[in-house]
């Protein structure tokens, strides 16, 4: 709705265990502030969400969580220890970023691993959320991650099986994410490549519903699909750092907070129903079902279209 401008403000915030994240802000300084967690985990931060946000009416903040993007150090590199690197960590950098930047309350916006960490970022700090929008939401339960990593091996089998077989024998009927992750931490340069290959074909297949071609997208960039691909198994091999109904639990937190979930009928890797169970336990949430949608947001499509006017109910 809006064209994408340029930040007025910049900057790489100390958060300790070594780590710098990068922030931006774009649109008025003095407007109402809003602010993006980015999905993956491991994606970065995309300017394409400036689209949705008046910057005549909004100050936006854009940052990228802890190694991806332009924060430091970077997950691309075998050597950066993920030790420091969890759902918690990620939660405290937020609220540092937002008394760092004088912020009293945000709106939070972000969908796919952004709900997860939006929710629960939300639950700890419901008094610095003034609202939410969600597009594709998901929980990070134990389930949710077995179905993407395994359940949806019923829609794609033959991509399944190339997913599959792309860990060792005795790692095949286990915890997939796991087994990739320590490929992926691999010594050799050869595995590591070969595995990020493996993951990333059957995680784009999931999101798009069968389409797994790297050409055109950040795919395509050997160094993009290694810090995608260790970090979200590095979350997804330990559960997303949380307990399995974590979320679920705590809802009840989030009263008084308007909110605006919106799904895709056709979303693969995160169905309807998390989306669904959320709804009905926080009362001050409206879901927008979008039966021509999936998981992702294309320009002109309905999703797009429903972030935008969850946004502007905001404003």
């Amino acid at each position: 709705m809006y064209p994408q401008v340029e930040p007025y403000a910049q900057g790489m915030l100390e958060v300790g265990d070594n780590q710098r994240i990068h922030w931006e802000a774009s649109g008025n300084p003095t407007g109402k502030p809003a602010v993006v967690f980015h999905g993956g985990p491991g994606s970065g931060s995309s300017p394409r969400w400036r689209e949705d946000f008046d910057p005549e009416h909004w100050n936006l903040i854009l940052w990228d969580q802890r190694g991806t993007g332009r924060s430091t150090p970077p997950v691309s590199d075998p050597a950066t220890s993920m030790e420091h690197n969890t759902t918690q960590h990620l939660i405290d950098d937020a609220e540092k970023l937002r008394e760092h930047l004088g912020i009293e309350k945000w709106l939070l916006a972000g969908g796919s691993w952004g709900s997860t960490l939006i929710l629960a970022y939300a639950i700890q700090h419901p008094d610095r959320v003034s609202e939410i929008v969600i597009p594709a939401v998901t929980a990070g339960r134990p389930e949710e991650i077995e179905w993407i990593t395994r359940g949806l091996g019923l829609f794609f089998p033959d991509y399944f099986e190339a997913f599959q077989n792309g860990v060792p024998a005795e790692d095949r009927e286990g915890n997939l994410a796991r087994a990739y992750n320590k490929l992926l931490n691999d010594p050799d340069p050869a595995v590591r490549e070969k595995a990020a290959w493996d993951w990333n074909k059957w995680d784009l297949s999931t999101m798009t519903g069968g389409d797994n071609d790297f050409t055109g997208t950040s795919y395509g960039d050997p160094v993009v699909r290694y810090q995608m691909a260790r970090t979200v198994t590095h979350y997804w091999g330990n559960d997303c750092f949380l307990e399995p109904t974590y979320i679920f639990d705590n809802l009840g937190r989030l009263k008084g907070i308007p909110g605006v979930l919106i799904h895709g009928r056709n979303d693969f890797g995160g169905p309807l129903r998390t989306a669904w169970e959320i709804a009905k336990r926080w009362p001050d949430a409206e879901l927008v079902i979008l039966n021509d949608a999936g998981h992702q947001a294309k320009d002109g499509s309905s999703m797009g279209k429903a972030i935008a006017e969850a946004v502007e109910k905001f404003r």
